[in-house]
């Protein structure tokens, strides 16, 4: 076999090669991909069999303290559609009642999003932006006035 021969197999397996790393990168990348959703997408939009981020407006007075002190249970709203929320872990300092929250978790098969991971805004004059988009999106749809960003 000549230089030029090996040079392009050479070449061919090295294309071969970074091919097959592309493709299982973008397959890692799809399978580890979280999306988020408003209550008012979670029937027909969110993925049954995975963790997804859950995001709206903790709805004031839904909010529920267990005796054991970590465990909560919560309305996310977006104004249109409300799902209950369970969570057992130490809430975020900034965490309270009609206040915009992203909650990553699972929708059990009973309609309750069990939450392992909950973020709440950072001031008062800040909605993480999925969750203003979905809010938005949601008044448009319903002719509701859209919430303050």
């Amino acid at each position: 076999m000549n230089t030029k021969n090996q040079r392009l197999i050479l070449v061919l397996v090295s294309v071969l090669g970074i091919g097959v790393a592309v493709a299982l990168v973008v397959s890692a990348f799809r399978q580890n991909m979280l999306f988020f959703f408003s209550p008012s997408q979670i029937e027909s939009e969110a993925p049954k069999d995975r963790n997804f981020r859950l995001g709206g407006l903790v709805e004031k007075g839904s909010l529920q303290r267990a005796a054991d002190g970590l465990s909560v249970r919560f309305l996310i709203t977006d104004r249109i559609k409300t799902i209950p929320v369970i969570y057992q872990g130490i809430l975020p300092d900034l965490f309270r009642e009609g206040q915009g929250v992203v909650a990553l978790g699972r929708l059990q098969s009973d309609g309750i999003f069990a939450a392992e991971e909950i973020l709440a805004k950072h001031d008062e004059n800040y909605t993480p932006p999925e969750v203003a988009s979905a809010l938005e999106a949601a008044a448009r749809n319903s002719q509701l006035p859209p919430s303050r960003k």
